[in-house]
């Protein structure tokens, strides 16, 4: 059914006065921002107080990276992360997007050439380095998702210790939209989030908008747009805050959920569905899960997810999704430095022209605008050999037989890097360990609901989102033993 879904195409279905400083933080965040003036810098880089803040500045082109601005970036950031002066780095996008990727529309042109082929090689080796220098830093990094934050962007942000989605954030790895594989070190931060949510999104190109970006582990903190320039006025004025103050600060701008505010369609059944089916090492079987959930599923609302998300595979290169996947799976025993060295494999074999969907892919979606289903080729997954795969991505392209480049970091990760969840909701995994009772901080071998909710609330601080987090966690993966004589019910977890 998937084979012949992908043959015919089918497809259904966000230091100066405090006046001037303020006024200056809306700008830069305002959804509305006009573009700027040709000769305005693409990254404005700026030193308020304690803060130090780049601002991406290439609104028309929903501020997607493009070689000068990475060419502005790295050595700024290194500066500010080397220095001796105490600082907290911020990271921002001015207009409706924080950054929406990388610009692979003119990568692809670079790529086609022999002359031009190096200039391509090098944008991913300078973007992926410099991914992995925000990741690393020894000083205190916000990035502020605030509207489209996509490929490349997420990049820039996803590693933070503190990263803060809002009302307006719309976060995606859409690569295989475009016949290419997530990179930016997805590898490594799709496969570490709960479950297969990662999975999920990595070979869906699907999205996380608003809050969910926060409930699912890929934002620390979901602070509403409009509270973002007293948010940051605030930090300016901190004299060398430390993490856990940053932290306290964050939480002192969130907002909680309203009456009626939607949460994260994937929860509950659709969820547990989520994982059982993107839980296979191979796409095919990943699709017959997906089959049988489509027509067998005694929820309607799995039913549904189900259906839509095979229309969204069918849409996808078939080679994209055996790269993604695979990728994933490698991603998870690796360092975050090894993770994007494999993306950097990857993305050369992509670029010395292994598969043609790059290029299809990028012309289909971006030049032409190509409503339908690109040309991709093979068509099918059937077409598509796993040896192939991993012979031609993972094997033939890599720095030890000079066929890529090798990356480096001028920043150390051993030196002041901080773990990304630390200041996220609590896991799933941690969940789990808190109800086995092999957490550090369980105390015991037996919890009840109300006890794991208050562990948690206290281990995070009174975080906003925690109990419902737990709650959700609880509900998927957890059943009760009852102590008649003691009148308790302990949790116990679902394995």
């Amino acid at each position: 059914m998937f084979a012949r879904r992908l043959r015919l195409g089918r497809m259904t279905s966000s230091t100066r006065a405090a006046a001037q400083r303020t006024a200056a933080i809306h700008k830069h965040m305002s959804s509305s921002a006009p573009d700027q003036p040709s000769d305005e810098p693409l990254v404005v880089f700026k030193s308020d107080g304690c803060l130090r803040s780049y601002a991406l500045n290439r609104p028309s082109k929903l501020n997607a990276l493009n070689q000068p601005m990475l060419d502005l970036l790295r050595p700024q950031i290194e500066e500010w992360s080397k220095g001796d002066l105490p600082g907290v780095i911020v990271g921002t996008g001015i207009g409706r997007a924080f950054c929406a990727g990388g610009d692979v529309a003119t990568v692809v042109e670079d790529a086609a050439h022999p002359d031009t082929l190096p200039k391509a090689i090098r944008f991913f080796s300078q973007e992926f380095e410099l991914d992995h220098i925000l990741a690393t830093m020894p000083k205190p990094y916000i990035s502020i998702m605030d509207g489209i934050t996509m490929g490349g962007g997420v990049g820039l942000g996803v590693n933070a210790p503190f990263r803060i989605a809002t009302e307006n954030t719309n976060f995606a790895m859409p690569e295989t939209k475009i016949g290419y594989c997530p990179d930016v070190g997805a590898s490594f931060f799709l496969s570490r989030v709960d479950g297969e949510i990662g999975t999920y999104l990595g070979l869906t190109s699907e999205s996380l908008r608003g809050r969910a970006a926060f409930e699912h582990g890929f934002a620390t903190h979901f602070v509403p747009a409009r509270r973002i320039p007293g948010l940051l006025e605030r930090l300016a004025a901190m004299d060398a805050p430390s993490y856990a103050q940053i932290d306290a600060l964050l939480e002192e701008h969130r907002a909680e959920r309203m009456p009626g505010e939607p949460s994260s369609p994937l929860v509950g059944a659709v969820r547990v569905a989520l994982d059982a089916a993107f839980r296979h090492d191979t796409v095919e079987e990943i699709v017959a899960e997906l089959e049988t959930l489509a027509s067998g599923s005694e929820h309607a609302a799995v039913r549904e997810w189900a259906a839509s998300t095979l229309e969204a595979l069918a849409q996808r290169s078939p080679t994209s999704l055996k790269v993604a996947l695979a990728a994933v799976r490698k991603g998870k025993a690796m360092t975050l430095l090894e993770a994007l060295q494999m993306e950097m494999n990857i993305a050369s074999a992509f670029c010395h022209g292994v598969s043609p969907d790059f290029r299809t892919g990028v012309t289909a979606v971006m030049v032409t605008k190509l409503k339908g289903r690109p040309d991709w080729s093979p068509a099918t997954l059937d077409g598509v050999s796993d040896a192939w795969v991993r012979k031609e991505f993972f094997e033939t392209y890599n720095p030890d037989q000079g066929t890529a480049p090798r990356l480096a970091s001028t920043v150390s990760s051993a030196k002041g890097a901080v773990d990304p969840m630390r200041y996220a909701l609590p896991t799933e995994d941690e969940i789990r360990q808190m109800v086995d009772g092999s957490h550090r901080s369980s105390g015991s071998t037996v919890v009840t609901l109300e006890e794991l909710v208050k562990k948690f609330e206290e281990l995070k601080r009174g975080k906003s989102g925690v109990r419902e987090k737990v709650l959700e966690v609880v509900q998927r993966r957890c059943t009760t033993e009852e102590d008649k004589h003691l009148g308790q019910k302990w949790l116990v977890w679902k394995h």
